[in-house]
């Protein structure tokens, strides 16, 4: 997976600012562990969006859910929510079609 807008900071463990001319960088693997009745946390998550590929943009379905997004990762971080959005971050699973 890749990170866009953003850097995985490895000594910390959490979402950091981007070096310069870095467009995209490695997420380290991630473990989806299901746990039932969980309470998501308030605070120092952002909630970043998975797409297939780079065009985030999909053919909605009939069932509404687009073809190109995934599913919401919770990624540990220091910064409030909104640094992220503003930032446009988001995961890729693939740079190229």
């Amino acid at each position: 997976m890749y990170l866009e807008g953003c850097r995985w900071d490895y000594q910390q463990h959490i979402l950091n600012e981007s070096e310069p001319k870095k467009l995209f960088v490695d997420l380290p693997m991630v473990h989806l562990l299901p746990v039932q009745n969980r309470k998501v946390p308030d605070t120092d998550i952002y909630f970043a969006p998975i797409y297939k590929v780079l065009s985030r943009t999909g053919t909605l379905l009939t069932t509404g859910h687009s073809t190109n997004f995934v599913l919401y990762i919770e990624l540990p971080s220091k910064e409030d929510q909104d640094i992220w959005i503003r930032a446009g971050v988001a995961v890729f699973l693939a740079l190229r079609y």
